[in-house]
């Protein structure tokens, strides 16, 4: 598998500065150095031991060192008071920034500026499957898509290190936590949990600490990007709707890998692992094309469930890891339709070839449902 190129484009006038964030590793700095960056710019990476202890000592050497380039500070949640500099730069000098970061959580403790409405947002995720060449669906399971691993001849080793030493270590530090067998107790059930309806109480049960600490865990997967919360539908008043979120981590490979399974198409596990990879499809297509984009799922108080809602009910995606769908695999889409006026019902399948099943419902094979989403096909009329 090659990178071909990814789809995260910034074009910053020179008035204007913007953040970039994304979980570590999933390539900020590649694609700053490829993509982003003229010989007229200046970089300060605060991963430079010097360069963090220079400017944590003293920050207004910001400013004072300003020459009017563009600046790109690279992981800037390590130093927040960098941010007091920035804003009096761009209110006070016009300057221009890129700042990048993998965690708001210690901005946020700090009571860091976060600039508002002076910096645009970009984000940065794990690789879309439409970014390479020579995808390979089931590896990816394992491997997941940050670059590295999904490019690495020994991703288990990877992705050992990448738990070990910053999921369970540099992330609990960050986060101050002081109990960090119960945190690598808790990332391995949000691990195996991933993709369900989240239960506060079930996980602190499985963990062994209070819901109250492990609703504080969840937070800081959110504040460092490393999770992905999904609401449910709630445009009514219909009591039948189920109210809690789902979670999911940031990648799918991580996920699998702490929580010890290795699917196989056809196995038990490749199912839950194949909806986690269609999230991590529609969260990008969010990013880089329709950040407004709403994307939730539907279920009711019975069972009923469709995986993913875009939009105002402009598609409905129900994901089915199976060669042949059935009308058995309907009952969730049906359900909708009959109480909601959907505009595109769709099943994600490992079928060959598309085909229509019932009135109004189609199923794609997923290299199929790639090309119509990215082509905006099914966010169309939102």
């Amino acid at each position: 598998m090659q990178i071909v190129r990814r789809h995260l484009t910034i074009d910053l006038p020179p008035d204007r500065s913007a953040f970039l964030w994304g979980p570590r590793k999933v390539g900020k700095t590649y694609w700053l150095h490829h993509h982003f960056l003229t010989a007229d710019d200046r970089v300060i990476d605060l991963l430079e031991t010097d360069t963090f202890a220079e400017y944590a000592a003293r920050p207004a050497l910001l400013r004072e060192r300003w020459d009017g380039r563009r600046t790109v500070i690279d992981e800037v949640q390590k130093v927040p008071a960098l941010l007091d500099e920035v804003h009096w730069l761009i209110a006070h000098r016009q300057a221009s920034f890129l700042l990048t970061g993998s965690s708001a959580r210690k901005l946020r403790r700090e009571h860091a500026n976060l600039l508002a409405g002076r910096a645009w947002r970009y984000e940065m995720g794990p690789l879309s499957a439409t970014e390479v060449t020579g995808f390979d669906l089931e590896r990816a399971m394992w491997t997941g898509l940050i670059p590295p691993h999904a490019l690495s001849p020994d991703p288990d080793q990877d992705l050992r290190a990448y738990v070990a030493d910053y999921l369970r270590e540099e992330i609990a530090a960050e986060a101050q936590v002081r109990n960090i067998p119960a945190f690598a107790d808790f990332l391995r059930v949000a691990a195996i949990t991933s993709s369900e309806l989240i239960s506060y109480v079930n996980v602190a049960r499985e963990v062994g600490v209070s819901a109250k600490v492990v609703r504080g865990y969840f937070e800081i997967l959110d504040d460092t990007m490393l999770g992905q919360r999904l609401a449910p539908w709630a445009r009514s008043a219909d009591r039948r709707m189920i109210q809690t979120e789902k979670f999911y981590l940031f990648d799918v490979g991580v996920a699998n890998h702490l929580a010890r399974r290795r699917p196989k198409i056809g196995g038990a596990d490749f199912g839950k692992s194949f909806e986690h990879w269609v999230l991590m499809e529609l969260l990008n297509y969010r990013r880089y094309r329709d950040p407004d984009l709403d994307l939730r799922f539907w279920r009711t108080s019975t069972g009923l469930e469709v995986d993913f809602i875009l939009g105002d009910m402009a598609a409905a995606i129900e994901v089915k890891a199976t060669a042949r769908v059935t009308d058995a695999h309907l009952r969730g889409l049906r359900a909708l339709n009959e109480g909601h006026r959907v505009r595109r019902s769709v099943v994600v399948s490992l079928e060959k070839e598309p085909r229509k099943l019932s009135p109004g419902i189609a199923v794609l094979p997923w290299p199929r449902f790639l090309e119509e989403l990215w082509a905006g096909e099914l966010t169309q009329g939102q």
